[in-house]
């Protein structure tokens, strides 16, 4: 074999070992889910997480005007929620409220074990489901929703948040509120007496 011949054999070989090595580690990227959770990301050589498989915080420091809440870094949610979030308490701060998130963002098996926490509570999935939804029906999984505490503070939420595209969706959670763009010119829905509608 040729000098030549002998190094381009090598970078083949170097190119199907960095390849084979590649596909291992997506393979072992599936763990218990059977699926590796990435999406095509518009930057070439980057990929995000799915954003239903991104996990919020499980807690946060105590919230500092009612320590039987937390405080919650809002991690994990849509980049335009994240924000609109900011514009909302800078809001609420000029007013002198303070905003405490007491559960934002969830990951599907967060949600999942919230959903059947609440099952274990009520006794059954139909009365677990007008306070938790199951991970697919959940905006909290979808990372559009926070729940607000204390709940002057979601009273406050509730009275300012529409121009700003935040809504109070359930009659039975004043503390929980979803956001889209839309709801700021258009008004908020109508609110359900309940996640499931009834």
């Amino acid at each position: 074999m040729s000098k030549t011949s002998t190094t381009g054999f090598r970078r083949v070989s170097t190119g199907v070992l960095v390849a084979v090595a590649v596909a291992a580690a997506a393979l072992a990227g599936l763990g218990a889910t059977g699926r590796v959770a990435l999406v095509d990301d518009p930057v070439p050589g980057r990929a995000l997480a799915i954003l239903e498989e991104v996990a919020g915080p499980e807690t946060g420091p105590p919230c500092p005007i009612d320590a039987r809440y937390v405080d919650e870094e809002v991690d994990g949610l849509r980049p335009d929620v994240s924000a609109a979030w900011q514009r909302l308490r800078d809001a609420a701060q000029a007013q002198g409220v303070r905003l405490c998130v007491q559960d934002g963002k969830r990951s599907v098996g967060q949600q999942q074990r919230e959903f059947a926490d609440a099952v274990q509570r009520f006794g059954n999935a139909e009365l677990a489901g007008r306070y938790v939804l199951p991970p697919e029906k959940s905006m909290h999984v979808k990372g559009t929703a926070v729940d607000v505490q204390p709940l002057e503070s979601a009273a406050w939420v509730e009275r300012n948040g529409p121009a700003l595209g935040w809504c109070r969706r359930y009659l039975n959670e004043e503390w929980h509120f979803e956001y889209e763009p839309g709801y700021a010119t258009g008004g908020c829905p109508t609110m359900l007496p309940s996640a499931t509608g009834y």
